[in-house]
C-alpha cells in the first residue's frame, strides 16, 4: 500500500510517501512559508536518484501548497492519506477514518488548537477535493496522551469547567512519543511493557512525558501547548497570577495576552536574540547574559520534570532525548543531567559529545539508560493509517472521554 503522511501546520507541510508495509520511502518534501511573501517547495523523490527540487510557489493557502505536491507525485498512486491533527478532544482516543462525524469532531477542537487545528483540517479538505476516492485517516497528536489517570488531567479548577469546557490537561507530541518509546525498547531489546520512560522532546515546541509500561501517565504541555517546559516561543509554566496582573497593568485583551504567551515568550522573550535555538545558544558562547539565562532555565524545568517523573512512577529506566534541539544540543543533555546521577543517570561524555543517529549515550554505570532517538513522526502517522484501513482498529476510534 502507497500511503501518503502529511503534517500542516504552522506556516508549512510536510509530507512523506510510503509503500508500505516495508515502509520505505519512496518521496518526500516540504512547503515552507505557507501564506508568507516567500513560499517555496522542497521535493526529493527518491526513486529517481535525482538532486532535490527547489521550487518557488505563488503566495497561497493550504489547499494551493498540496495541490502542488499532489501534481509531483502523479506517477504514484496513492492509495490512502494520514494526517497529523494536533487536537482530536478527548472523544477520539485511537486514529480514525476521516468521515463527516470525525471531521466535524476535529472542527469543535479547533479552540483548543488554534493555531494548528484550523490547517489541518485545511490538509484534510483539500485532499478530499483533489483525491475525493482516496481513504483518508486522522492520527491525533493527543491521543497518546488520553491513557492519563484523573490525578494527572484534572486542574484545580471548579469541576464545572470540566464538564462544561473540557478544560484538562491534554498533552502534545504524543506521535512523537509513541515513535520515541518503542525505537528506545527496540533499540534496548526490552518490552515496553517493563519499561519506565522519561522522554524529551526538545524542538522548537517542547514536551516532557512520563511512559509507564507502554502507556503515558503524565505529560508537560496542557490545555494547550503552552504549558509544562520553556519553548522558542511559549513560556511554559507561569503562575496564572501573573497574566491576571498582566491583563490589568498593560490593559491587554485576550488575543494581545495569547500573543505575548505564545509568540513573544521562551527562550526569545527570555534572551532577547531569537526563537532559533543555535543562536541562543551561540550568543550564551559569546558571553551574552540573558541568552545563558534562557538556556539555564530550560534546563533546569526539564531536570525538574525528570526528577517529578520519576518520583510519580516510582523510578526510572529510560531517559530519552529527542528533537531538533535534545538531538543536536550536547550541552543541552549534559545540563540537564548534570546532578541527576542519584537517580542513576550517569552520562559517557565521549557519546554524548560524539556520534550521530539513535544512539546510547550513557555510561556503562549508569543505572538509568540514556538515549538520543531521532524522531519520524510520518512513518507513525503511515503505521496508524495502515492500522485503521486493514481493519485492525474497526470501531475503536471513538469511545467515551
Amino acid at each position: 500500500m502507497q500511503v501518503l503522511a502529511i503534517n500542516c501546520g504552522g506556516s508549512s507541510v510536510k509530507y512523506k510517501l510510503f509503500s508500505m508495509p516495508e515502509e520505505r520511502v519512496l518521496v518526500q518534501g516540504r512547503v515552507e512559508g505557507v501564506g508568507g511573501p516567500e513560499t517555496i517547495l522542497h521535493h526529493l523523490d527518491r526513486t529517481a536518484g535525482e538532486d532535490e527540487l527547489h521550487k518557488p510557489l505563488p503566495r497561497g493557502d493550504y489547499g494551493q501548497a498540496l495541490e502542488e505536491i499532489l501534481k509531483l507525485l502523479r506517477p504514484y498512486p496513492i492509495e490512502a492519506v494520514g494526517h497529523r491533527v494536533v487536537h482530536g478532544g478527548a472523544s477520539l482516543r485511537r486514529p480514525a477514518r476521516i468521515d463527516d462525524e470525525v471531521l466535524a469532531t476535529l472542527k469543535a477542537c479547533c479552540h483548543l488548537a488554534p493555531l494548528h487545528n484550523p490547517a489541518n483540517i485545511a490538509g484534510i479538505e483539500a485532499v478530499a477535493r483533489l483525491l475525493p476516492e482516496v481513504p483518508q485517516v486522522a492520527v491525533c497528536d493527543n491521543t497518546f496522551h488520553l491513557t492519563l489517570p484523573p490525578r494527572a488531567y484534572l486542574y484545580g479548577l471548579p469541576y464545572e469547567f470540566y464538564e462544561r469546557y473540557g478544560i484538562r490537561r491534554y498533552g502534545f507530541h504524543g506521535i512523537t512519543f509513541s515513535f520515541m518509546v518503542q525505537r528506545a525498547a527496540s533499540l534496548l531489546g526490552r518490552d515496553l511493557k517493563e519499561l519506565k520512560i522519561v522522554s524529551l522532546m526538545l524542538g522548537s515546541g517542547t514536551t516532557a512525558n512520563a511512559c509507564l509500561g507502554g502507556e503515558s501517565v503524565d505529560v508537560s504541555t496542557g490545555f494547550t501547548p503552552t504549558e509544562g517546559l520553556l519553548q522558542s516561543t511559549r513560556c511554559g509554566d507561569v503562575d496564572p497570577g501573573v497574566l491576571v496582573y498582566l491583563l490589568r497593568q498593560e490593559g491587554l485583551g485576550p488575543e494581545a495576552l495569547e500573543e505575548v504567551i505564545n509568540k513573544r515568550s521562551g527562550w526569545l522573550g527570555i534572551s532577547g536574540v531569537s526563537n532559533d535555538y543555535r543562536a541562543v545558544e551561540e550568543a550564551a558562547r559569546r558571553g551574552h547574559e540573558r541568552a545563558r539565562i534562557a538556556l539555564d532555565v530550560l534546563a533546569y524545568r526539564a531536570k525538574k520534570y525528570i526528577g517529578a517523573y520519576a518520583a510519580a512512577m516510582g523510578g526510572i529506566d529510560v531517559l530519552i532525548f529527542s528533537g531538533g534541539v535534545g538531538e543536536r544540543s550536547s550541552s543541552l543533555r549534559r545540563e540537564i543531567c548534570r546532578g541527576l546521577e542519584f537517580l542513576g543517570i550517569e552520562l559517557d561524555a565521549e557519546r554524548n559529545e560524539k556520534g550521530s543517529g539513535d544512539r546510547l549515550i550513557s555510561s556503562p554505570e549508569s543505572r538509568v539508560k540514556v538515549l538520543v532517538v531521532h524522531t519520524d513522526e510520518e512513518v507513525m502517522i503511515a503505521r496508524e493509517t495502515v492500522k485503521v484501513l486493514t481493519g485492525k482498529d474497526a470501531g475503536g476510534a471513538r469511545q467515551g472521554g
